[in-house]
Formats: C-alpha cells, structure tokens, sequence
C-alpha cells in the first residue's frame, strides 16, 4: 500500500522531471532559431559561390564533361547520412537509416561506401541490413558546423582521387512545417550538369563582366570546393534544426505525460491523505468512546 511519504516522494520527481522536459523545450526552440539564422546567413555566401561558377563557366565555350568515365567494373557511390549525437528525437534516424536502405537497394549490385555521421544512425542503420563502412561526428551546434565540414572535406576529396567514387549522395532531415520534417537525398557530386548549364545562361548581375587571372580547371576545382562547403554546411545547419524539431514534439508529448501523472499522484495523495485522516478521527472517537465506557462502568 502506498504511503503519504513514498507518494510525496514520487511527486517531487515527477515535478522535476517536468522542469527538464521544460528546459529541453526552451533549449530546443532556441537551436532551432540559431539554425534558421545559420541557413539565413549562408544564402550571400551561397549567391557569391554561384556568381564565380556563373563567372568561370561564361569564359569556357563548352561546359566541362561531367560524365562518369567508362570503367571495367562499378564504381563505388560515395555516401554520407547526417543523423543524430543525441538521442530522444523521436524516428529522426529512423527514418533516415530507411530511405538510406531503400536507395542503396536501387543501386543493386555498386558498391557504396558509406560515412555515418552521429552516435544514434549507425544502430537503425544496422538494423536495416546497412553497416556504414566509417562513423563521425555531427556538430553539437551551430557554432560547430564550419569546423566540421572543414573536416569532412579532406575525406572526400580523399575518395574521389583514392577511391575513385562516381557519385557523393547526402541524407540528412530538413525540417517541413511545424515540428515535422522531410529525409532529403542530395547529389552532390558529380554537379548536375543541366543546373552549370542554367547557370551559365543567366545574365550578368552588373555591366562589369568578369575576367579570370587564372587557370580555368584549379579555378574551377576552388569553386566546386566552395560548392561542396556551403552545400554540407546548409545541410548540418537543416539537419540541427530537424533533430531539434523532433526532439520538441517528443518532449511536448513528454511533458503532456509528465503532467497527466502528476495530476494522478496529486489525486492519490489527497485521497491518501484524506484517508489517513479520516482514520486519526476514527481512532479518536473510538478512544474518547472507550474512555466513557469506562468513566460510566462499575
């Protein structure tokens, strides 16, 4: 039987257990502010970044060959999945480690290797029949995702001229209305070939056009570096903002939780406590009784 002492207990962890779960909220609505800047910010960055393709491409007359060249075996796909470093996010990397599994099976018989980013994606991942073939870390916060992607940036320059990759794919969340958000699948590499082409067909912002100093290929490669750069750093930025999305909603049914047991052992400590007192009344009168039962007898 419950005691008042094991009741009173059990309501001041329940209450602060509600006080985490309501600063995980603010933490999180926070981040995901922080992140929604991050992505505001990269987008001049991003605009510089097209205006030197736009630069370099109007002073080639052919756009550069793209295609994978003929090879006598598959070449391998390169890909990176951005889930999570901290957990209690719902399906975030559940659903990620998904459509990973549902694209590498369209690929058949290529070879992928695969960069797992974030200590909670590797286990779904697994679970999926899918064992990334290097794991990473994902950036805590906004303030680390340029250190990260400078990080990341030598890997896969490391498999395109090692390894030989045909493609770069990137799966990360991005987040969709309200608290719910979207597994995007990106091709990074090689560019997308109609994209350079739109690019180069669109007009120069200002009667001043441009003139490269330099060799057209080193130029060429520095920009697509500067491409790949903003591309993975927009997609962590996203990916941040999911995660903290899904950790919102899953800390809102949490408190929802927290707050319909709290208002039960309330009720149960009252009914606990109006039963104890009832039986201290009991007790009284039946020893007042007893008392003038026996100042009345013989």
């Amino acid at each position: 039987m419950e005691t008042l002492e094991s009741l009173r207990r059990q309501i001041h962890s329940t209450r602060r257990l509600r006080s985490v779960v309501r600063t995980m909220k603010v933490l999180s609505l926070t981040s995901i502010r922080q992140c929604e800047r991050a992505v505001e910010a990269l987008e001049a960055y991003d605009e510089t970044v097209q205006l030197g393709l736009r630069a370099a491409l109007r002073a080639r007359r052919r756009l550069p060959d793209l295609r994978d060249g003929p090879a006598s075996r598959p070449q391998p796909v390169g890909m990176i999945v951005i889930g999570s470093t901290w957990g209690m996010c719902g399906r975030f990397n559940e659903q990620l480690a998904e459509h990973v599994a549902q694209k590498i099976d369209d690929l058949c018989a290529q070879p992928v290797m695969l960069l797992a980013l974030g200590d909670y994606v590797p286990g779904p991942l697994e679970r999926h029949g899918v064992t990334p073939g290097a794991h990473g870390e994902t950036p805590e916060s906004v303030e680390g995702i340029t250190r990260r992607v400078e990080e990341l940036l030598p890997r896969v320059e490391a498999w395109r001229r090692e390894d030989g990759i045909s493609r770069l794919l990137l799966f990360y969340n991005d987040p969709s209305t309200g608290s719910t958000y979207d597994t995007r699948k990106r091709q990074l590499l090689p560019l997308d070939i109609d994209w350079l082409q739109r690019l180069r067909q669109q007009p120069w912002p200002t009667k001043m056009l441009p003139n490269a100093r330099t060799e057209w290929q080193p130029l060429f490669a520095a920009l697509v570096r500067e491409y790949l750069f903003v591309s993975l750093h927009r997609a962590f930025a996203e990916s941040l903002a999911s995660e903290h999305s899904s950790r919102l909603a899953a800390m809102q049914r949490a408190e929802t939780n927290v707050d319909e047991r709290l208002q039960s052992l309330n009720a149960r400590f009252h009914r606990r406590r109006q039963t104890a007192v009832t039986e201290e009344v009991l007790d009284i009168m039946a020893g007042f009784e007893a008392l003038q039962a026996r100042a009345g007898g013989p």
